[in-house]
């Protein structure tokens, strides 16, 4: 939970001031045990003690994340100091199995009781955790952790390269062509006039809280819809190919410059994991090639270097050649012979569909509006 969650980095924080050391097990027992003892702390005895042995090791687990990424012992981009958990916006508590069940079509959850959901899907296994989250919008979600069997496809023979992009978000390098939907920039003035609103209100007014829910909500309409289409685009290209090859782009790094919006709204990341985690589901084979190859500068017909091209260019006859190309159409041929050469040299020339394992999934519901 938030509090003990901030307890705990507030008491590190005064540790570390003071050049003394405490151990998890002391921290605990002073954020949650002792903490239920005194006035200000004493209604955490209402809580159910999962959640809050849980938030304990959310806050060491994001010392321990911190520390790995300033001695490079942590995968992926440097992670800053832990941050307190503020009291607005998304909450959510984790249980495990003994802070949780199921009765029937109920989830029964410690200290609270049972809770009357709508199920999205059923939990296809015994589920080891559930994470209740509570959204900005008001509504109430349960996310479980499932054990979910792989379900591999047919072998086929069919493969493909991807470009993405923010006009075409995908293009194939058979050609076909997936629109950005753009569903921000669809919904941007909408969302103008409900923020301008939600200004107007005074602070701390019920207005204000039913302007907040309103701008929340259509926010959540966005993001919804934007992860609904990159679901369905994923499936279709991982159903419809044996091994699918993308571009390792530097997201991060392009979210940062003037197009910063357009590429948050393309939702390029997302698509890329999608695609990944759906591939390994399925059977099939999800391959990203290295970020500094020229694939929009190499001829897919002839193999000839032609040189960068302004991103206006859109389409380039080859110099040696004299093929015309579609920039992005290019890209992804040659993205797709890339990733085949790849996978040739890291397979020793075997590029058989990969073994079908296990994998974990989540499964959500949400709770209905009694």
């Amino acid at each position: 939970m938030r509090v003990v969650f901030n307890d705990a980095l507030r008491l590190r924080e005064e540790c570390h001031a003071a050049g003394e050391k405490i151990s998890d097990s002391e921290i605990q027992r002073q954020v949650i045990t002792l903490a239920k003892t005194t006035r200000e702390r004493e209604w955490l005895a209402e809580a159910p003690s999962v959640a809050l042995v849980q938030a304990c090791n959310d806050a060491r687990r994001a010392y321990r994340n911190w520390f790995d990424s300033l001695s490079g012992q942590g995968k992926g981009r440097r992670i800053g100091h832990p941050r307190p958990r503020r009291k607005h916006g998304r909450q959510a508590i984790r249980l495990t199995r003994n802070g949780f069940s199921l009765r029937g079509a109920r989830l029964y959850v410690a200290k609270v009781g049972e809770i009357r959901v709508r199920w999205s899907r059923p939990l296809p296994s015994v589920p080891s955790s559930v994470t209740v989250i509570k959204e900005p919008d008001g509504r109430y979600y349960a996310s479980f952790v499932v054990e979910r069997e792989a379900a591999p496809l047919p072998v086929g023979d069919r493969e493909a390269g991807i470009d993405l992009g923010l006009d075409r978000l995908v293009v194939t390098s058979d050609g076909e062509i997936i629109a950005n939907p753009r569903f921000l920039r669809a919904k941007e003035r909408k969302l103008a006039k409900a923020q301008r609103a939600l200004s107007r209100k005074a602070k701390g007014s019920a207005n204000r809280a039913k302007a907040r829910r309103r701008v929340a909500v259509s926010h959540r309409k966005v993001r919804e819809s934007r992860l609904d289409h990159a679901h369905k685009t994923a499936l279709r290209l991982v159903r419809g190919n044996q091994a699918v090859y993308a571009e390792d782009l530097a997201v991060s790094a392009l979210a940062r410059t003037r197009l910063a919006k357009s590429v948050h709204d393309a939702g390029w990341a997302r698509l890329l994991r999608l695609l990944a985690e759906k591939a390994e589901h399925y059977g099939r084979t999800f391959h990203r090639i290295g970020r500094f190859v020229p694939t929009s500068q190499v001829c897919s017909e002839c193999g000839i270097n032609d040189g960068p091209k302004p991103l206006g260019v859109r389409q380039w006859s080859c110099a040696a050649c004299g093929a015309v190309h579609d920039r992005d159409v290019n890209a992804a041929r040659n993205i797709l012979a890339a990733g085949r050469a790849e996978r040739r040299n890291a397979c020793g020339g075997d590029v058989r569909p990969p073994l079908a394992v296990a994998v974990a999934g989540e499964a959500g519901t949400h709770r209905s509006a009694a």
